[in-house]
């Protein structure tokens, strides 16, 4: 993924290493801010403030209620080190940096106590600096750790590797594969398994293979039922909605630093280079379904619904080794992730978790997963498989216990408590997601967003019913005082509740802005969750100057654009038309693909854009063929459909103003809108990507972490 943002309004002191912009970037890290103050304690901003004495207070008491006597983990994490590379950047082929380790070493300061982290949090950034080679299975599994936002791991056959899950990028999983061979004898890659359809999982795959070896069979790429739709699917209808909101989660704008960006809790952060993708040529539709590779048996079981919507955990019985996949790993993770996505299942995640236990847990003396770090031993691997299934099984069924005695979802967050037995386990704490955010998720899933409150249902939009509290609560001086009072006390949240209200109202208040910044920040500082914590602190950078400006993030590539059904494409040319443009027109269209014997009838009627497959209208008003392989040059942006009818790839029969029509009708989208109110400046609209054609296809939104 590439940005190119101005920060306006400040001159901020630490270095902003830009993504320069290519036709396929990796998705999630973005630009790279390293701030030269965070090992000195500096905060980056001048309007950013120290953490407060009630937030001191609460991390200190942290310091002395949680288990940090337990140092298992730590000992976990260490174990099997072989070596560290001896760079701490990894290059894109751009020329952008693409992943930089070194950006967190002021985390590594011997005995520091951060007061603007939740200790919890330093804690797990702390064990997500692991760097390097680590063996997990004596001889037979490794894993390289710290190169990207997730693991990726080297199963040892007769002759070579198989690779698991080859990270975001291309230049992060080479620089990993040439590492392994450097150390332990240059072997080729025999297979490469895609444990799930998030893109920090399979986007480097051509770091560590060539597809023609692949097409040809020589290279088996094997993955989950379902892979492909999901690898693109779960991120284009809102994707630009999402990669706006990311900029929150993941924390884009955030420097490096003790008051920024700490960690992605799964892993440090998102490589920024180039996303590939290679279609797998095996899939494992079984629920249970064992694969022989070069002499390495391995039973994968299927676990659709969990995670990711196509995932499995893997089975190595020659090995007693289980891998988890996203499914366990050092957190208990998102049922609704924040920069959007459907709501997962976490009762169906707790079944499949206890399949593994039941059937793979009881013999497993090595577990190890795409995040973190492996677990070693039988007993320590039952207790972590018990552990999360049973954190997502009481998530799920004291949710509903609440919801069915009348707590909603705007209460439950303020309810819902995780028990003591769990808060004790460092593997039951939800560092991806957070107890507040997944258990509003749990009654979205079964109940919806409604409260069952009829004022609620259709409620005016904030910007409407703002103005009418802040009038009723005696204009903004009041409502500032009193925040301010509010902030003094260490009531944060309580201070937030008016401030919104009164920067709703009042978007050009700046002071009322700032205010509202400095109660994020101290929330942002307390929270455990890195994607709340981002959030939070993410917001307040808003508040205080402005949204970013410049290019929206880039990550279709050819390879993404070949994965995207066609059916999918036509879906998002529905999403992005102005329905005003087309009021009151009607016309069908036969589209036809002659090279993939695709057919859809595209019909336009009461301002709605729908289409059929496998279809063809006996009238229509027009008919538009053009072979697969030239429309993906137009959904990637590379050629226009004039271009190419000029040229006789593409052919328009009938009457061509409706598709004109459409054509002008399409909006392309960019993430420069608002999350808060006037955080928007003039600059924001400049300097995006200008579309080659109108249907080109949208944005993907970033998986990465999922």
């Amino acid at each position: 993924m590439s940005y190119t943002i101005r920060l306006s309004k400040l001159a901020l002191p630490f270095i902003f290493l830009l993504a320069s912009n290519q036709s396929s970037l990796a998705a999630g890290g973005g630009a790279i801010i390293v701030d030269p103050g965070a090992k000195e304690g500096k905060h980056f901003d001048p309007k950013g403030k120290m953490p407060s004495e009630f937030t001191i207070e609460l991390q200190n008491g942290l310091r002395k209620s949680l288990p940090f006597d337990d140092k298992t983990d730590f000992e976990e994490a260490k174990k099997g080190f072989i070596a560290a590379p001896n760079y701490k950047q990894i290059m894109a082929e751009a020329g952008n940096v693409a992943w930089d380790m070194g950006s967190y070493d002021y985390l590594l300061k011997e005995g520091e106590n951060f007061d603007s982290i939740h200790p919890s949090l330093q804690r797990q950034a702390i064990l997500n600096m692991a760097y390097g080679l680590y063996e997990v299975v004596p001889g037979k599994i490794y894993q390289v750790r710290g190169f990207d936002l997730a693991n990726i791991s080297f199963v040892k056959t007769n002759k070579g590797w198989i690779v698991f899950d080859p990270l975001t990028a291309k230049e992060t999983a080479k620089a990993a594969l040439d590492f392994i061979n450097e150390k332990l004898g240059k072997r080729p890659v025999v297979a490469v398994v895609y444990s799930h359809s998030h893109a920090d999982h399979f986007g480097g795959v051509r770091g560590v293979v060539d597809e023609a070896d692949v097409r040809s069979g020589k290279v088996p790429v094997i993955a989950p039922a379902g892979f492909m739709e999901h690898a693109v699917a779960e991120n284009v209808y809102a994707g630009n909605a999402m990669n706006r909101r990311m900029f929150f989660q993941y924390g884009v704008l955030l420097p490096r630093s003790p008051f920024g960006h700490v960690d992605q809790s799964i892993g440090k952060n998102t490589a920024s280079g180039n996303l590939g993708l290679i279609e797998p040529s095996r899939y494992v539709s079984k629920d249970f379904e064992t694969i022989t590779i070069d002499g390495v048996a391995m039973e994968f079981q299927s676990t659709p619904g969990t995670e990711a919507p196509s995932e499995m955990n893997t089975w190595f019985p020659q090995f007693k080794a289980f891998w988890a996949a996203e499914n366990i790993t050092g957190t208990i993770h998102n049922i609704y992730t924040l920069r959007g996505a459907l709501v997962r299942d976490p009762l169906a995640w707790s079944k499949h978790i206890n399949n593994a236990l039941y059937r793979y847990g009881t013999q497993a003396e090595y577990m190890f997963a795409s995040h973190s770090w492996p677990r070693f031993g039988n007993q320590r691997v039952q207790d972590v498989m018990r552990t999360q299934r049973d954190a997502y099984a009481h998530l799920n069924n004291q949710v509903l216990h609440l919801a069915n005695q009348g707590v909603t979802i705007n209460e439950v967050h303020n309810e819902y408590q995780v028990p003591d037995s769990l808060k004790n386990k460092w593997h039951a704490h939800s560092y991806h997601g957070s107890e507040e955010h997944n258990s509003r998720a749990v009654i979205n899933r079964y109940l919806g967003y409604w409260d069952a409150n009829p004022a609620t249902l259709i409620p005016l939009s904030p910007r409407d019913s703002a103005p009418l509290y802040v009038e009723m609560m005696g204009g903004a001086k009041k409502i500032i005082r009193k925040a301010k009072e509010l902030n003094d006390k260490g009531e944060y949240r309580a201070a937030m509740e008016i401030l919104n209200k009164l920067v709703y109202a009042e978007p050009t208040n700046q002071e009322a802005k700032d205010l509202l910044a400095d109660s994020f920040e101290q929330i942002g500082y307390q929270k455990e969750s890195p994607s709340v914590r981002n959030s939070f602190l993410a917001a307040a950078y808003e508040l205080r100057h402005g949204m970013p400006s410049g290019t929206p993030p880039k990550s279709n590539g050819p390879d993404m654009i070949k994965a995207m059904a066609t059916e999918l494409w036509l879906n998002s040319l529905a999403i992005a038309m102005d329905v005003k443009k087309v009021d009151g027109v009607n016309f069908v269209m036969n589209l036809v693909l002659p090279d993939n014997g695709e057919k859809f009838v595209v019909e336009l009627s009461n301002s709605a854009l729908t289409n059929i497959k496998g279809q063809q209208a006996t009238k229509p008003d027009l008919t538009l063929t053009i072979n697969r392989t030239e429309l993906e040059k137009i959904m990637g942006g590379t050629a226009t459909f004039d271009q190419l009818i000029a040229d006789g790839k593409a052919k328009l029969d009938g009457d061509r103003k409706y598709f004109d029509l459409l054509r002008t009708s399409i909006v392309r989208f960019v993430p420069n809108f608002e999350l808060l109110p006037g955080t928007k400046s003039p600059e924001s609209n400049h300097h995006h990507k200008t579309a080659a054609d109108p249907f080109e296809a949208s944005e993907l939104a970033d998986t990465s972490g999922g």
